[in-house]
């Protein structure tokens, strides 16, 4: 996704954000190469994943190849998510790492995606994860929807709805209805995944089918069951006591679904940003317990802007240790790129507050060390290198978004000031250049407060 400076701006800005958020919950930074050895990141996958792959060859192998010399050089991808290479980070690291061992990771990933509109090949993902050495408590399960919640109300991008789910409690429902093999279950669990992408009607017709051959009733039943979603904390309670005792699978998921909810709202989550949605089940296999999706509650066409879940056993195939964890994911180029189309985004104003003009070379150094003072002051400055006529300089300013200009000219020199025009209120005004930094912070901050004042 390539970006104009305005929006390229607002996309780092919710970077930003994101990491802030990130790091307020106790999360760590940890980056990976963006090249990993193919069969590591194929090691949990495979099919439509290794379809998906860009796999890497370097020239110098390429031509040991031609030689004849180039067996056993190892084969590299390109990383198509961070979940695998992850894995592998902390498989590697565990015996430096504290457990659990809390970790975001801000990085680009690359898939074979078919063109399309909103589809990228490269784009950025913003994961977080709890991991655990043997364990890890279902209270961690919590604290996903709470960073979430943080993260997106500060993005100040609209209502949104935080769904939860548990793969415990879809097993043991599955099982009640007669769907006990856990390879038929996790197909049945696919499917029921594309409802809302492809209706209750094909999932009816598939399930029915040939291919799964489940009886109309237990179907039915399937899809009562997968429409129920709660509307307050108290009808979410009430949603799970109806599921009633049940079979072990099913009880355990809905306590776990109990207790995560119960600390959701104690970590200061509104009750309006959370729900129940039992058709929440995430494709992935290895999802074990609660499965998250958020959606924009005006905007439910972009689908899913943030998922994620428990697994059981993230590095299973790169260490003998068992490394339970929880995580969730926001693709935030799909993201940007889905709001900036619904009208979501706004345009950021440039990252230089300042320019500095001038009218005659013989000014230079007097504009280069007003900058570095403006610089020392803490304002990103710029500097016209080149005099010109000081309208010509106004309109640079102004089209690339630069709130304010500061002239410069034999007056001002003289006396010592500067004058200062302020292209956002088109207005201006004289100060002491002794005073030039601090007047245009003050302005800049006022600037800053004001929206908040107001919304409040």
């Amino acid at each position: 996704m390539e970006l104009l400076p305005p929006d390229q701006i607002a996309f780092q800005r919710m970077l930003d954000t994101i990491r802030r958020n990130f790091e307020r919950f106790g999360f760590l930074p940890v980056e990976t190469p963006v090249m990993e050895l193919s069969e590591v990141l194929l090691t949990k996958s495979g099919g439509e994943t290794e379809r998906q792959v860009y796999f890497v060859q370097s020239t110098g192998n390429l031509n040991k190849a031609a030689e004849g010399g180039g067996e056993g050089v190892p084969e590299l991808a390109l990383r198509f998510d961070l979940t695998v290479p992850l894995a592998r980070y902390v498989a590697e690291h565990e015996h430096e790492l504290a457990f659990p061992f809390r970790r975001y990771q801000m990085q680009r990933v690359y898939r074979g995606e078919r063109q399309q509109r909103g589809r990228f090949r490269e784009f950025y993902q913003c994961d977080i994860d709890v991991i655990g050495k043997d364990s890890l408590s279902v209270r961690h399960d919590a604290e996903m929807p709470a960073a979430i919640h943080a993260v997106f109300s500060e993005l100040a991008i609209g209502k949104f709805t935080i769904q939860l789910n548990n793969r415990k409690l879809l097993r043991g429902f599955f099982e009640a209805q007669g769907v006990a093999d856990a390879e038929l279950q996790a197909r049945v669990l696919r499917e029921v995944d594309k409802l809302d992408k492809r209706g209750a009607d094909y999932v009816r017709e598939t399930l029915t089918g040939p291919e799964f051959g489940l009886a109309a009733d237990a179907v039915a039943t399937i899809l009562e069951f997968v429409a129920v979603r709660s509307n307050s904390h108290a009808d979410a309670m009430a949603q799970l006591d109806a599921l009633g005792e049940g079979n072990e699978s099913l009880r355990t998921g809905v306590a776990e679904l109990r207790e995560v909810l119960e600390l959701v709202r104690a970590l200061g989550v509104p009750e309006a940003n959370y729900a129940l949605n039992f058709s929440i089940a995430r494709g992935l296999d290895y999802y074990t317990g609660t499965v998250y999706e958020t959606t924009l509650d005006d905007y439910p066409q972009i689908g899913s802007i943030c998922s994620g879940g428990r697994y059981e056993d993230l590095a299973s195939h790169y260490t003998k240790s068992r490394l339970p964890g929880v995580g969730i994911s926001i693709g935030l180029t799909r993201l940007f790129w889905q709001l900036r189309e619904a009208g979501l985004v706004d345009t950021a104003a440039s990252t230089v507050q300042v320019l500095v003009t001038q009218m005659d070379s013989a000014h230079l150094p007097h504009c280069l060390a007003v900058a570095n003072e403006l610089r020392h002051g803490g304002l990103n400055t710029e500097v016209v290198m080149e005099p010109s006529k000081l309208g010509k300089q106004f309109k640079y300013a102004d089209r690339a978004g630069i709130r304010f200009v500061v002239v410069l000219g034999e007056d001002e020199i003289a006396k010592g000031v500067a004058t200062v025009k302020d292209l956002r209120r088109e207005d201006q005004f004289e100060v002491a250049r002794s005073e030039l930094a601090r007047t245009l912070r003050i302005e800049l901050e006022q600037a800053r407060v004001m929206p908040q004042a107001v919304s409040e």
